[in-house]
């Protein structure tokens, strides 16, 4: 079986520090402080990606409140891992139009992902290298202090 953007993904980590509240089992239909609290997301945010393309369209209740899905909920848990990758709001405004225009984008799709990929690994490289770096630093200053120490 292969994933597709239409199927829902339980979210593993929240994008934000804040640990992520668990759904509510058995509920498909979320208000927007309800994912909030589970996305760690404000409501702002949810709002924001919605009127900027980057949200499928979210479902309204009869007095107009949003109602989320779990799908939804799959999305924006997809969407965190794109921004903890540093990919830009464009590129992924992009990916969701892609998504949305249906199955004949899917060479389009993977072409952008797999460009963002390389550009992941390229910065994956270069914070080793940095890391390198400051265990070099750190290793000198933690010698230094024990010599002064012994002294």
């Amino acid at each position: 079986m292969t994933v597709t953007e239409s199927e829902p993904v339980q979210p593993r980590v929240c994008v934000n520090a804040a640990a992520p509240r668990p759904r509510p089992a058995g509920q498909d239909r979320y208000t927007i402080s309800e994912v909030a609290d589970v996305t760690g997301l404000t409501a702002h945010t949810l709002r924001w990606y919605e009127r900027i393309g980057l949200m499928p369209h979210v479902d309204r209740s009869h007095t107009g409140q949003r109602r989320y899905s779990d799908r939804d909920l799959g999305w924006l848990d997809f969407v965190g891992k794109l921004r903890l990758t540093g990919m830009p709001v464009a590129d992924m405004v992009r990916y969701a139009e892609l998504v949305r225009a249906g199955e004949h984008t899917v060479a389009e799709r993977l072409e952008l992902l797999e460009a963002h990929r390389e550009d992941v690994r390229r910065r994956i490289d270069e914070l080793g290298d940095t890391l390198t770096v400051l265990d070099f630093k750190i290793d000198r200053y933690a010698d230094a202090r024990r010599a002064s120490e012994r002294a």
